[in-house]
């Protein structure tokens, strides 16, 4: 029993057959998975997702490949969303200085906005950190003890972990970590205090081993749980009731059900 605590259901890539992708995530014994807007059309349907399927929890939030789109009313509209039964989260958040498919101005402006968000609405937040390492520390240093929340498929080294931990948040694991010459994120991955760790697909990308190269989902968690166990030295199930009370514990799921 586990959570994927990151995916896009929402995504085009799942129209043909989301259905039958949640039903084997629930023969897989995840728990729950939470689904995560990118955009204001993508959150709006990660809503309207999460009403339908017992299994799924919304997070809503602009990435920040994205923000190069949006205007001063999407954190309104994004407050409005905010109050739909199961929302847990905002995010997808953060920083891209890989891809800069938005320019770093706009991403450093809405990435501050929707910490506000979360500040005002008391969510948890998802951080996307690509390339911009010291930027969102910075950022996070500023606002210590105000956030909660998740650095999502992270990518820094032992010393960026620590101080992630340090400064109140998760770290979530995905697929790469099960990657032949993922060894520095192996690395990271064992040091993670085992109450602090989260496991995600961030579906449909990232697929594990043995799937890498084919669309991810969110049944494919239990293989980067499995790998995860072997490095830290831990039977799988206790790894996946570890990180599943994680998530339920950050994202308050319990307390989130169905309108």
């Amino acid at each position: 029993m586990t959570i994927d605590s990151h995916a896009h259901l929402e995504m085009a890539d799942f129209d043909s057959d989301r259905e039958a992708v949640v039903g084997r995530a629930a023969a897989a014994g995840l728990t729950a998975i939470i689904t995560i807007g990118t955009t204001l059309p993508d959150c709006e349907k990660a809503v309207s997702l999460a009403g339908m399927y017992p299994l799924v929890y919304a997070a809503i939030g602009i990435h920040p490949h994205e923000v190069k789109d949006i205007n001063a009313g999407t954190c309104d509209a994004l407050r409005i969303l905010a109050g739909q039964a199961k929302v847990v989260a905002i995010g997808e958040i953060g920083l891209d200085f890989f891809h800069d498919l938005s320019p770093r101005d706009m991403q450093l402006q809405w990435f501050a906005e929707q910490l506000d968000l979360a500040e005002e609405l008391d969510l948890p937040v998802i951080i996307h950190d690509r390339e911009a390492h010291a930027e969102t520390l910075a950022i996070l240093r500023q606002r210590k003890d105000r956030l909660r929340g998740v650095i999502h498929c992270f990518s820094g080294d032992q010393a960026m972990a620590r101080e992630c931990i340090a400064l109140g948040f998760h770290l979530s694991v995905a697929g790469p970590v099960t990657y032949r010459k993922a060894d520095q994120l192996r690395a990271v991955a064992l040091e993670i205090p085992l109450e602090r760790l989260l496991i995600e697909t961030d579906a449909p990308y990232l697929a594990p081993q043995p799937y890498r190269g084919k669309r991810n989902e969110p049944a494919y968690v239990v293989e980067t749980a499995r790998h995860l166990a072997e490095i830290r030295g831990m039977a799988a199930g206790e790894l996946e009731r570890a990180t599943e009370e994680n998530a339920r514990r950050l994202f308050a799921l319990d307390g989130k059900k169905s309108a």
